[in-house]
C-alpha cells in the first residue's frame, strides 16, 4: 500500500476504444495506487475494473461536426452531472482520454476547480485546429501520448508531455493470418473471407455498413466461387441496428455467406483476406494482425466540407500516418460509394503482388508503435504525478 491517502479520481472516455484503453491504464494504477476511487464517464471495460459511472460512454460516441448537434443536449446534461459530482467528491484529479470536443471543454471547468487534469491519448492537434494547443497548454498539466512524433509537437508548445507508446502493441496479439496457412499449400479456400469493420459509433456504423454490405453484394454476384463475409460487431452496439441494416441489404440475395462476430474478433480478422474498415482505432488492429485492408471514411456533407476546410494531412487512416505513407487504400466520402469499394476490392484480392506488398509494409506497423508496457508506462506516469504533488 502506498502512503497517499483515498483519490478521487475522475475519468472521462467517450468512445469504445477510449474505454478500453482507460480500463487498461485503470487496472495498472490499482498496482501503483490501490486506494484510487475512479469515477466519471465510461463504458462496460472500465465499470468492469470497479468504476463508478455517472453515464455511459456510448451516449456521445458520434463522428462528424453535424453528428455532435443531435446530441448536445444529452452531453451538456453529462457535462455538468460530471461536474457536479467533482464537486461533492471533492476531487482533485482527472484523466481525461481523447474526444477532444467533450474534454477540453472539461478541462478548462476543472482547472477553474483546482482539478489537475491528466490527458490520455491527445487529441490530433498536430492535424486540425491547431489553436487548441493554446486551450491544452493553459488547462492540462500532463499529456500522455501514444506516437513519437506527438511528443515534439507538445515540447514545441511548451506542454509537459511523456510518450508512453501505444497501447494496442500488447492489445493485439501476433496471429497466423489466411495468407500465411494459404502460402503453404493449406488451401486456398474457394471463397475468400472479408472481413467488414463498421466502426464502433451508431453514426459511422448508419453511414458506411449499407455501403460496405452492397459493394460485398456487388463482389459476390460477380464471382462464381462465392466469397464469404464476416461481419464484426462492436460490443456497444445492440445487435438489433446490425438486423436492422442487413434486412435492408440484397447480401442474401447475392449467395454472400455472412457470419457475425462479437467475440474473439482478433482471430476471425486474421483469419481473413481482407478487411474493408471504418477509419479509427480498428486500423491499428487490423494492421497490427498484418490483414490487408481498405478504409473507408464517410460524413454528411456539411461535416466533410467544414472538415475539409480544417484538416492539414496527406492521409486520414492512422496506419499511413503513422507509416507515412500510403500503404493502405484510402476511400473517403464520394469515394467510399459501393461501386467504387466493390472496384477495390476485386483489384486487391486478384492481385497477389500488391496484397504481398501490403502486408510487408504492415508488418513493420508494430515497431513503429513502440514496446509493450504502455498501459503501465501511462499509470506509472500518474502515480509519479499524483505522489509528486501528495508529498
Amino acid at each position: 500500500m502506498s502512503d497517499i491517502p483515498a483519490t478521487d479520481l475522475l475519468m472521462v472516455a467517450g468512445e469504445a476504444s477510449g474505454d478500453l484503453h482507460g480500463a487498461r491504464l485503470l487496472s495498472e494504477l490499482k498496482k501503483r495506487l490501490p486506494e484510487v476511487r475512479a469515477f466519471g464517464l465510461g463504458g462496460d471495460e472500465l465499470q468492469g475494473e470497479g468504476f463508478e459511472a455517472v453515464a455511459h460512454s456510448s451516449e456521445i460516441a458520434v463522428v462528424g461536426i453535424t453528428e455532435v448537434l443531435k446530441i448536445l443536449r444529452r452531453a451538456r446534461e453529462i457535462f455538468d452531472s460530471i461536474l457536479a459530482e467533482v464537486d461533492r467528491r471533492g476531487a482533485r484529479w482527472a484523466i481525461l482520454i481523447d474526444a477532444p470536443d467533450f474534454n477540453l471543454r472539461l478541462a478548462n471547468q476543472l482547472r477553474k476547480r483546482g482539478v489537475r487534469v491528466i490527458y490520455y491519448i491527445s487529441p490530433q492537434v498536430w492535424a486540425w485546429r491547431k489553436r487548441r494547443i493554446h486551450a491544452i497548454a493553459r488547462d492540462v498539466d500532463l499529456m500522455l501520448v501514444l506516437f513519437p512524433f506527438e511528443k515534439d509537437f507538445y515540447r514545441n508548445h511548451d506542454v509537459d508531455v511523456r510518450h508512453v507508446g501505444h497501447p494496442l502493441v500488447d492489445e493485439v496479439p501476433r496471429l497466423e493470418q489466411a495468407w500465411d496457412r494459404e502460402s503453404r499449400g493449406e488451401g486456398p479456400s474457394l471463397a475468400p473471407t472479408l472481413a467488414l469493420l463498421p466502426g464502433s459509433r451508431r453514426s459511422e456504423i448508419n453511414a458506411l455498413l449499407p455501403w460496405m454490405l452492397e459493394a460485398v453484394s456487388q463482389v459476390g454476384s460477380r464471382r462464381p466461387d462465392g466469397l464469404k463475409c464476416r461481419l464484426i460487431q462492436a460490443p456497444n452496439i445492440p445487435d438489433q441496428l446490425f438486423d436492422q441494416i442487413l434486412a435492408g441489404s440484397r447480401i442474401a440475395e447475392c449467395g454472400v455467406e455472412v457470419e457475425r462476430i462479437r467475440s474473439n474478433r482478433f482471430q476471425a480478422i486474421a483469419d481473413s483476406h481482407l478487411a474493408v474498415c471504418a477509419s479509427g482505432t480498428a486500423t491499428l488492429e487490423v494492421a497490427l494482425l498484418n490483414t490487408p485492408l481498405l478504409v473507408m471514411y464517410r460524413l454528411k456533407w456539411t461535416s466533410y466540407v467544414l472538415g475539409k476546410l480544417l484538416v492539414d494531412l496527406p492521409y486520414f487512416c492512422m496506419v499511413n500516418l503513422v507509416l507515412d505513407r500510403g500503404v493502405v487504400p484510402e476511400l473517403l466520402q464520394g469515394e467510399a460509394r459501393p461501386e467504387k469499394v466493390a472496384a477495390q476490392i476485386e483489384q486487391l484480392l486478384g492481385s497477389p503482388d500488391t496484397i504481398h506488398s501490403m502486408r510487408r509494409e504492415l508488418a513493420m506497423l508494430r515497431p513503429a508503435l513502440g514496446s509493450s508496457g504502455a498501459s503501465g508506462r501511462a499509470a506509472e506516469a500518474v502515480a509519479e504525478r499524483i505522489r509528486e504533488v501528495s508529498s
